[in-house]
């Protein structure tokens, strides 16, 4: 959840939404975010809201602004959902705890944000609930809890094997830890365990890279995520990118570790579906995340978080003492929102699919803002970047590594 929010028009004070964000609720995938703003160490890397005890103020933090405490404002936003929404009609398909670290809270505080979410929306039956988690933030009995309480899938930020990289990302996990995190998630029954990397570090070389896309391979996941390191302004890392300690991510660097970790992920059997993520087969896919590539509905919950709800987005004050300050004031704690018009939306779906493995179909082809679609699509095929597959049309492995400038000239 970046930490940096964008303009928008007020909010008021309920929460209410204009008439067209409800057209059509329930026919689209109905998810839940919750963001959880905690984190025992800030990485250097990183630009999303999130705190340390030290910068909220220890243990005495307001209320809301505790990690001890936060539960309570976050099931208080929770019971908002059904009085903007209404009846949402349908149960919520997917649970995503995201952070941050989710699991610096007990397993009891996620369990009791589920139930409020099943009593109020309630809960699909196939539902799939995922919490992020660094390795050394859970152990075999805190798994075991976090399953009794409806949490199926887990996702671990591994970033690397290699020591030196993960000093310079800040990141403070023992690397040998990664596996027997992965195992208990396993013996305590997780139907889905994922791993996040990182590439393009610096200092990191190509068998930095590939030792650490092999020691993920070896733990069988069945989903891996794996990112560019983009260098944020503001953090600790452009800094020392700015004083010239370290050198920036080198592009062609860049999309040679993608398509090195592309080849031994297909080797492995992960099949991409996404351009930054790799699943063992179509149920490994995350639910979750694909309602947003899709343009799905979903709610918000927590500082700083986004909702998007039939073409109204709007997202929540940044800071976890202001979001519990107005919830327990009876307040929305929406800070601005958008209204997308309908072109923004189709740049939207644009954008988006074209990321997915299924690429473009004829619905969104025959919408394609751009003045030659037939043309654009023949130019870009014979760039090698999109391929005909059916009707559809799909990124190359090339395509990927460029699918910013791809709908770049899909949108005109």
């Amino acid at each position: 959840m970046p930490s940096t929010l964008p303009d928008g028009e007020p909010v008021p004070p309920d929460g209410a939404l204009p008439a067209s964000a409800t057209d059509g609720l329930g026919q689209r995938p109905f998810g839940l975010y919750v963001h959880v703003p905690f984190c025992s160490v800030r990485c250097g890397y990183c630009d999303f809201n999130t705190y340390t005890a030290e910068e909220l103020g220890g243990p005495a933090a307001a209320a809301g602004a505790s990690r001890h405490t936060y539960a309570e404002a976050a099931i208080a936003e929770v019971r908002r959902i059904r009085r903007v929404l209404g009846d949402v009609g349908r149960p919520i398909d997917t649970v995503f705890f995201g952070g941050g670290t989710p699991t610096l809270l007990s397993p009891g505080d996620i369990g009791a944000v589920l139930s409020a979410a099943a009593a109020e929306v309630g809960l699909a039956p196939d539902i799939e609930v995922t919490i992020e988690a660094n390795p050394d933030s859970v152990t075999a009995w805190s798994l075991e809890e976090l399953r009794a309480v409806g949490v199926n899938r887990i996702s671990y930020g591994m970033q690397s094997s290699v020591d030196h990289v993960l000093r310079t990302l800040d990141r403070t996990h023992d690397p040998l830890r990664v596996p027997a995190a992965v195992r208990w998630a396993r013996e305590a029954g997780f139907e889905q365990v994922s791993l996040d990397l990182i590439y393009g570090t610096p200092g990191e070389s190509m068998t930095d890279w590939l030792e650490s896309v092999d020691a993920a391979l070896a733990c069988a996941p069945d989903h891996v995520s794996a990112y560019s390191l983009i260098v944020e302004s503001g953090t600790a890392l452009a800094r020392r990118v700015r004083r010239g300690e370290l050198p920036m991510p080198d592009d062609d660097d860049l999309a040679d570790k993608y398509l090195a970790a592309d080849e031994r992920f297909a080797a492995a059997g992960l099949g991409w579906y996404e351009v930054s993520n790799w699943a063992r087969d179509d149920a490994a896919r995350c639910r979750h995340n694909l309602g947003y590539w899709r343009g799905g509905d979903w709610w918000g919950v927590g500082p700083g978080a986004h909702s998007h709800v039939g073409g109204t987005r709007w997202w929540n004050v940044k800071h976890p003492a202001a979001f519990a300050a107005r919830l327990a004031e009876g307040l929305s704690p929406a800070l601005a929102r958008e209204v997308l018009s309908a072109d923004d939306r189709l740049v939207e779906r644009v954008l988006l699919e074209t990321r997915l493995v299924d690429g473009l179909g004829p619905e969104l082809l025959g919408l394609l803002p751009v003045a030659d679609a037939a043309g654009t699509l023949q130019a870009l095929a014979s760039r090698g970047l999109l391929e005909p597959a059916g009707d559809r049309w799909v990124l190359t492995q090339r395509g990927r590594l460029l699918a910013d400038a791809v709908v770049r000239e899909l949108v005109g």
